[in-house]
């Protein structure tokens, strides 16, 4: 008898504790789905999914772990989104704004001229002032191509160790027509030997932005220095002006894409080529700061690194 009730207390004992397990295992499960549920409810509303600091070891803490990184990685890729929409958005409304006034004023003397007034003088003035707007228009358009070479990479800077000063010297004499209108002299001091690793032609385009900005904005007669330094890490590239200067609060605006100061919407300019200088002097792993106070003319310094 003892021999059959062993037996059958050893089923018994058994069966219950694989009834406590598959208890536990659907509690578990349970568990598992109802947390799983919570997660995925979270990151449905978009929201944040935090850790709740179960160990990694455990099913639910690895599932967890997973969908926190999933859903970093569509929080990043989200604001990535949004950043390029902001930036196309802000892209076309600056066209939108820039375009607008020459080709309303082109569209103005058009009429005008269309009106049949017999005045010569008056064709010439008008057809003169159309192929202004027609330049500034033009040259707003190879600005903003340049642009968008750039920041989509199609434009690949190329550098090599070559003599700066005659990257000066090219960025200089594109300069020199607008400068010898207003009686500005263009001084540069750099020794010949001097070679830093660049881009001649977008290192040049880069520094004659930054003088025809100063040449805009200096009044007749005013100067603008280049000289060139040699450092332990970097070549400094310093361009002053003797011009009206920037105010402190506005100086970290001076690199934005179509930023004009408010004073000087009467020069010509379409705000692009501070930016252009400091996307091309980027791409090339150096960096622009300007010096400046209002009223005392500005300094633009350009750091290129040796040996890259």
């Amino acid at each position: 008898m003892a021999e059959v009730i062993i037996p059958a207390l050893c089923f018994a004992a058994a069966a219950a504790l694989m009834w406590h397990r598959m208890r536990e295992l659907k509690r578990d499960i349970y568990t598992f789905t109802e947390k799983l549920e919570k997660s995925l409810d979270v990151m449905e509303k978009g929201e944040e999914l935090k850790e709740s600091g179960l160990p990694e070891d455990t099913l639910w803490g690895k599932t967890e772990g997973k969908l926190v990184k999933i859903n970093h990685m569509w929080h990043q890729k989200y604001e990535e989104n949004s950043r390029e929409k902001r930036q196309m958005k802000e892209l076309i409304s600056d066209i939108s704004h820039q375009t607008r006034t020459p080709v309303a004023n082109m569209k103005l003397y058009l009429e005008l001229l269309q009106s049949g007034a017999p005045d010569s003088e008056k064709y010439s003035e008008f057809l003169g002032k159309m192929a202004g707007q027609t330049e500034k228009l033009d040259f707003l358009l190879q600005g903003m191509v340049k642009m968008s070479r750039l920041e989509a990479g199609i434009i690949e800077i190329q550098c090599q160790k070559a003599r700066i000063f005659e990257t000066l010297v090219r960025a200089a004499e594109a300069a020199v027509p607008a400068a010898g209108k207003k009686g500005i002299k263009i001084s540069v001091e750099c020794a010949e030997e001097i070679q830093v690793t660049h881009d001649g032609k977008w290192t040049s385009e880069a520094i004659f932005n930054i003088l025809d900005n100063a040449v805009k904005y200096t009044d007749p007669g005013g100067t603008v220095h280049i000289s060139v330094t040699e450092q332990e890490f970097f070549t400094k590239i310093s361009v002053k002006d003797s011009g009206k200067g920037i105010a402190q609060e506005r100086q970290p605006l001076v690199f934005q894409r179509f930023y004009r100061e408010p004073e000087v919407h009467g020069e010509e300019g379409i705000g692009v080529g501070l930016y252009l200088a400091r996307e091309i002097i980027t791409r090339q792993k150096g960096y622009i700061e300007v010096r400046s106070e209002a009223g005392a003319g500005s300094e633009f310094c350009i750091y290129l690194p040796n040996g890259i």
